[in-house]
């Protein structure tokens, strides 16, 4: 997701994969209860993802390599006041670091460093999910029940069931940064095959639509390819620009909870 710099509408296209963030929120169907909680925190199930996954992307632009990127969660369990949790990090020029909730599947804290060009900033927020409030260093922000960073909700929507989704359907999340819960809505395009350099995949493709004024506002549009099956991994991201398009497109990838069935063969 790294791309030239004089690009100034590049910016923001280094940032693709993240973009997957864009997708969904959910009642879930079962809670599991924290003892001392004042309320049930939910139990999301999930043959999705595990310790120890790695996925690499190559981030281009027209026939010109950018950059890579990755996404990587840890082999081990860290832990957050007891609850186990996933360490996710996403390294481009920028690093996110999230730590997500086995159960729950849900953020208790964010981390995040931007470097681009001469353009640089440093966000953390930590999440009590309880009492429904972010805490960073600016103050602390009333936010919805089991809300989202922008790296979490990427893996929060692999754990659901993609396959009822039909072209036109429309799906919602919410995510905080920066003092403020953003709203993104996600449409369903329908299912294509694709070749990328990891294989040739059949996925699903979505389209998040971003509001004015949101975390993610954009010069074009941003579509993404998922794997269409359990693991739902994005095979490609692409946002369409002025001159052209920016591509992130899956390389190699280790770790996965399962199988891929999806992949159909390896690239031509």
């Amino acid at each position: 997701m790294t791309s030239p710099t004089s690009l100034h509408s590049s910016m923001k296209p280094t940032r693709l994969l993240v973009a997957l963030v864009a997708l969904v929120l959910c009642t879930p169907s079962h809670v599991t209860v924290k003892a001392g909680d004042p309320q049930p925190l939910r139990y999301v199930p999930n043959e999705a993802f595990g310790y120890g996954e790695r996925l690499d992307y190559k981030v281009g632009y027209k026939f010109v390599t950018a950059g890579v990127a990755a996404f990587q969660v840890g082999k081990e369990p860290v832990y957050v006041d007891g609850r186990k949790c996933y360490e996710i990090r996403y390294k481009v020029r920028d690093k996110y670091r999230t730590l997500v909730d086995v159960d729950g599947i849900f953020p208790w804290k964010f981390e995040q460093q931007i470097r681009e060009g001469g353009f640089s900033k440093d966000f953390t927020a930590t999440f009590d999910q309880v009492k429904n409030s972010a805490i960073t260093t600016e103050g602390t922000f009333p936010v919805p029940p089991y809300i989202h960073d922008i790296v979490s909700a990427f893996y929060y929507i692999r754990t659901h069931d993609l396959s009822k989704l039909k072209k036109g359907d429309a799906i919602l999340l919410q995510n905080f940064f920066d003092r403020e819960t953003h709203e993104l809505k996600v449409l369903v395009h329908g299912r294509q095959q694709i070749e990328v350099e990891a294989g040739v995949f059949n996925t699903i493709v979505v389209e998040p639509i971003i509001k004015s004024g949101g975390l993610f506002k954009s010069e074009g549009r941003i579509l993404i390819w998922l794997s269409d099956d359990e693991r739902k991994i994005p095979v490609k991201v692409s946002s369409k620009i002025l001159i052209g398009s920016i591509d992130a497109e899956l390389k190699s990838y280790r770790g996965l909870r399962g199988p891929l069935p999806s992949r159909v063969r390896d690239a031509d």
